[in-house]
């Protein structure tokens, strides 16, 4: 069952396209991922799916509420944990969420429940009376995703739920996510520009560039439309090396860029060995290839012609490095 779908959903700022004519569904129960560099058109999306922008053009719906005709209705279906802090700093935790329940017109005795329930869930019940100034980061995003739960939505949306975050306590907000994900039947749409995020959590990922949705599938459905291995060399002449492996059939995939090439082949390992005698037969030196498994910044290259790590400097090193079964790495 589809709990959210959209219908070339548009949003345009002057003669800027934020978001392109996106369409796709989200079913019931799944965590569902947009990938995309900082400026894709992620934010503006959630922003329309939870009524707080009109759309340009398209519409769509929520728990099957229309976002333009039933937006109320909508509201109550959703939660909601935008990138920026909405949290009173000057109220305890269990006073933050009692107060976001009162607001949804929740029982004493319901609310009561709910905050103990929450509390333990992104364990912060024994931060439950302090003050949340005294929170650290990663407390106060648990603390925003225990009260975007109150209420019991049937969908949460999360928009970059662990940026600027350390790895330690990413990957505490990751299990949460997951652990809520199980015990609330919650569905949940998020977006991030961390690959390992979208790799740990999503179900299925949309891959959004300058508002263009241009691929929704599971993580490793896309890694298998880029291939079993994947090699990146750089030589002394791209061009010509280029040319003499056009005609490989055991290449299945092959894309030029400015100063590296990239093939999609199976045995990557043993491919290596040929593409140097190649080389060495047009008097092109190779001073670096890279083997490994797809990794999501493949996918994103592969969609895109665009390394996610070029579109976004936010991006560290350890949420780009690569997860193979086995590397390989030569460098002259």
């Amino acid at each position: 069952m589809d709990i959210i779908t959209t219908e070339n959903l548009t949003r345009t700022f002057d003669k800027f396209i934020a978001v392109d004519h996106v369409s796709f569904s989200v079913r019931k129960g799944e965590i569902f991922g947009f990938l995309g560099p900082n400026g894709a058109g992620k934010t503006t999306t959630i922003k329309m799916l939870t009524t707080l922008l009109y759309p340009t053009e398209g519409t769509a719906t929520i728990a099957r509420f229309d976002i333009l005709k039933q937006r109320a209705e909508v509201r109550k279906n959703i939660g909601v944990v935008f990138q920026e802090p909405a949290l009173d700093t000057e109220l305890t935790g269990r006073e933050n969420l009692d107060f976001h329940a009162r607001m949804y017109g929740l029982t004493t005795e319901s609310r009561k429940k709910r905050v103990i329930k929450l509390l333990t869930l992104v364990d912060l019940l024994d931060k439950k009376d302090v003050l949340v100034k005294y929170y650290s980061g990663g407390m106060k995003r648990r603390l925003e995703i225990a009260r975007g739960l109150m209420h019991s939505p049937t969908i949460l949306f999360l928009d970059e739920p662990t940026l600027g975050l350390d790895t330690q306590t990413r990957r505490a907000i990751w299990d949460y996510i997951k652990q809520l994900n199980k015990d609330e039947n919650t569905t949940i749409f998020l977006t991030t520009h961390y690959m390992d995020e979208a790799d740990f959590l999503c179900d299925r990922i949309g891959i959004i560039d300058h508002g263009k949705l241009l691929v929704i599938n599971t993580v490793d459905m896309l890694k298998k439309c880029v291939g079993n291995d994947v090699i990146t060399l750089s030589c002394s002449d791209i061009d010509r090396l280029h040319k003499q492996l056009e005609s490989k059939s055991w290449i299945s995939k092959m894309a030029l860029h400015d100063s590296f090439l990239t093939l999609s082949v199976e045995h990557g390992e043993e491919k290596v060995p040929a593409i140097f005698e190649i080389a060495r037969t047009v008097n092109v030196t190779i001073s670096s290839v890279d083997v490994r498994r797809p990794t999501l910044d493949d996918v994103f290259l592969y969609f895109t012609g665009r390394s996610m790590r070029e579109q976004d400097h936010e991006i560290s090193h350890n949420d780009t490095k690569k997860s193979p079964r086995f590397r390989l790495r030569w460098k002259r």
